[in-house]
């Protein structure tokens, strides 16, 4: 009955594809009722990995230089490079380079395939829901017997069918007057890291979304697209090195650089850079953000784009590290055009 079923779906995805060649595997999945995950598994170019995704992930500094893809529905960061350090701590891992730099949630992580697409090359990691989590694609110049040696290593001869699951329905967000207002201002003003908001917006049961509706006062400005446009190209013009944020549930890629080259192609917006491409789904974008966060090192400035359910499409930082004061370049490009 599952051969029945797989051989169904994968007759699906054949037809759908002869009739929509233009429309990628993400899409597809979701115009056929399924996940992307089920579609890949009925490949025959597509052989399941073991689900031990933090060997794997230790083994790819193996293949060399590659390109690393992290997207949500909204937003698609590609970047090329190597996974020279990849370690892991209580389910966080990281992988910190000046090319590749991720942030891994592995508790999302739940599928894993080597898949071979038109002589592309590809280790594919998805969630218990079957969508996309990362994906890595192998370069000219990548090692192709390490590999090859890879798959060797962990694939999985006989795979049990993938059991998708749905992560529940999020909670509805608190109403405006049930949350304590004046503590949670107050613990904003007070931050000394920004990698502590997310405790923040925990501890007072807040979305982001909502959070940027109640924040202090001149710590938050809303934007219009145009703005956010004008300040990439300004950025593309003054050579400022500036950090890309996209993530989803199991992974947040990062750029940091310049960007130089964009285009507009129907409603996306894109980078096209050789190490690094940006697509920017800009018709889903509901609201974009500056926001001030205060640190031991003066207070952060960044853009933040979110689509219609509070999601995170984007954020945009100057480039900083830990220890070392805000750009003053970046600070005052979006004045500039803010007046912010």
């Amino acid at each position: 009955m599952m051969e029945e079923t797989t051989l169904s779906l994968r007759a699906q995805y054949e037809k759908f594809k002869l009739e929509n060649p233009k429309v990628r595997i993400r899409d597809a999945a979701k115009q056929l009722g399924v996940s992307e995950a089920e579609l890949v598994a009925t490949s025959p170019y597509a052989i399941r990995l073991q689900d031990n995704m933090e060997a794997i992930l230790q083994a790819v500094p193996s293949l060399g230089y590659v390109m690393a893809l992290t997207r949500n529905d909204f937003a698609v960061h590609e970047r090329k490079g190597a996974y020279r350090k990849v370690g892991f701590s209580q389910h966080i891992g990281l992988v910190v380079n000046p090319d590749i730099d991720l942030r891994l949630f592995m508790n999302a992580w739940k599928y894993a395939f080597a898949v071979t697409e038109n002589d592309r090359k590809s280790l594919q990691f998805f969630g218990k829901d079957g969508e996309a989590i990362h994906k890595i694609y192998l370069q000219e110049n990548s090692d192709w017997s390490a590999y090859e040696k890879l798959i060797d290593t962990f694939k999985v001869l006989s795979p049990a069918p993938l059991a998708i699951e749905s992560y529940p329905v999020a909670q509805p967000e608190k109403r405006d007057h049930d949350v304590e207002v004046s503590p949670f201002q107050d613990a904003w003003r007070n931050l000394k890291d920004t990698h502590d908001f997310h405790g923040l917006l925990k501890e007072y049961g807040l979305t982001r979304t909502q959070a940027m509706r109640l924040a202090p006062e001149g710590y938050v400005k809303s934007i219009p697209l145009h703005e956010l446009k004008t300040i990439l190209e300004e950025v593309s013009v003054r050579s400022l090195e500036i950090m890309v944020f996209i993530g989803n549930r199991g992974c947040i890629q990062i750029h940091t650089g310049l960007i130089q080259k964009l285009l507009q192609t129907g409603p996306w917006f894109n980078v096209l850079d050789p190490e690094f491409n940006m697509h920017l789904r800009e018709d889903a974008i509901a609201n974009i953000w500056v926001v001030k966060k205060p640190t031991t090192d003066g207070h952060v400035t960044s853009i933040e784009a979110y689509d219609a359910t509070g999601d995170t499409i984007v954020q945009f930082f100057g480039k900083r590290k830990p220890g070392i004061p805000e750009r003053e370049d970046w600070r005052q490009l979006i004045k500039e055009i803010t007046g912010f």
